[in-house]
């Protein structure tokens, strides 16, 4: 992948999960005051910088579970997201957070439409609210909605005017997921060229380019990366946080702090408690990621994994499996004939190959190993050879 004049490769990207804050306005989703903590402390175990808990200004159970969380005593950084509202801030400090993400909406459409205000107001709102914040010694990201629609001359403006109010990091928000990566590298390196800040990606996945947008804005500088297990979030959701933390180590070659070998029990908890399916196509973590079929491809995995395989499994707590179907060849036949103890040569796996295809077929799915164990001892049968084979 392209870097950028700003890219460092040994600094430290940093993991800003918001799965309790983002994730959980997923429309239908809801996480019970335990699950959140359960989910805080995986997240923390996993290794990830800082956990977007919600938003304390919500009072109630939300208010409630996040300071459960505060109480954990966990090692990453735990942070309120709230409006340029002076009272949402308070209700953050009221939580004991140590970080706080401060929202508002920069892009004119958002300005005019939705808030009913102006830019002057915006960066008036945003900077005051910063202030107070920063005055009551927490952390600070400052919040772009909607930059990505963002005239970027005002951009650079909110950004710089969020800088001098004592803002710690500025949030680039891909709000309705319109950018493409080219876009966002572009981008982001502009932005930096204009103002030295750190920045974090924010990207949503409504084109299906999340991850891809979130990794091309590392790709040119970017050193925080917003993420949410397995992706959740408004509409079609955001970067996921398997996905983005395994491209930061196997496509830009990063150093990690996390533990992968988590995430696919991170991810299926998540899952369950979203009441959103773990699919098997999921990138990195999915059951499929290293089952292998085709007889090219399940040949190549047997001689070397690396033929079609990006990582290895136990990176992420997976296993390789070699599935016998319609689409095997005669190495996975014999190779999974030998898991179960029986040897056979090519010339037998050969003729076995057209029942084990037909059965397939007429099963509509893989085979079992016990069915692919009856169809060997049925070729045998029909040779008289199952009683010497005894």
């Amino acid at each position: 992948m392209l870097k950028g004049k700003y890219y460092d490769k040994d600094k430290r990207v940093y993991i800003v999960d918001t799965t309790l804050r983002d994730g959980e306005q997923t429309a239908r989703v809801v996480f019970a005051n335990k699950e959140k903590v359960q989910i805080a402390r995986m997240l923390d175990r996993l290794g990830v910088d800082q956990i977007e808990v919600g938003t304390p200004v919500m009072g109630g159970d939300e208010k409630e579970a996040i300071k459960a969380i505060v109480n954990l005593g966990l090692g990453a950084s735990i942070m309120g997201w709230n409006r340029a509202v002076i009272k949402d801030i308070q209700a953050s400090i009221d939580c004991g957070v140590d970080a706080m993400a401060i929202s508002i909406a920069s892009s004119d459409i958002h300005i005019r439409n939705k808030l009913k205000s102006t830019r002057e107001e915006v960066l008036y709102k945003m900077a005051v609210a910063t202030e107070f914040a920063k005055k009551n010694g927490l952390y600070v990201s400052v919040n772009a909605e909607d930059a990505s629609r963002t005239d970027l001359d005002f951009l650079v403006e909110f950004i710089r005017t969020a800088k001098e109010a004592g803002a710690d990091r500025f949030r680039y928000c891909d709000t309705i997921g319109l950018m493409d990566p080219v876009s966002v590298f572009n981008v982001i390196e502009n932005i930096l060229d204009r103002v030295k800040i750190d920045i974090e990606m924010h990207t949503h996945n409504d084109f299906g380019m999340a991850t891809a947008n979130a990794v091309a804005g590392v790709a040119a500088g970017a050193t925080y990366v917003g993420v949410t297990v397995n992706g959740l979030g408004e509409r079609a959701g955001n970067a996921a946080l398997e996905e983005v933390v395994m491209a930061l180590k196997h496509v830009l070659g990063r150093k990690i702090y996390q533990h992968p070998a988590m995430l696919r029990q991170l991810c299926l908890y998540v899952a369950r408690a979203s009441g959103r399916e773990l699919h098997p196509w999921k990138p990195v973590v999915g059951s499929n990621m290293f089952a292998h079929e085709a007889g090219i491809h399940a040949d190549g995995a047997i001689k070397d994994p690396r033929s079609y395989e990006a990582f290895d499994p136990s990176e992420v707590g997976l296993k390789r499996e070699i599935v016998i179907g319609k689409h095997s060849g005669t190495t996975a036949v014999m190779n999974r004939l030998k898991d179960n103890g029986i040897d056979i040569d090519g010339q037998v796996a050969a003729e076995l190959l057209p029942v084990v295809r037909a059965t397939a077929v007429a099963l509509k799915r893989a085979l079992t190993d016990m069915e692919l164990v009856g169809i060997y001892e049925e070729y045998l049968a029909d040779r008289g050879l199952l009683a010497s084979r005894a």
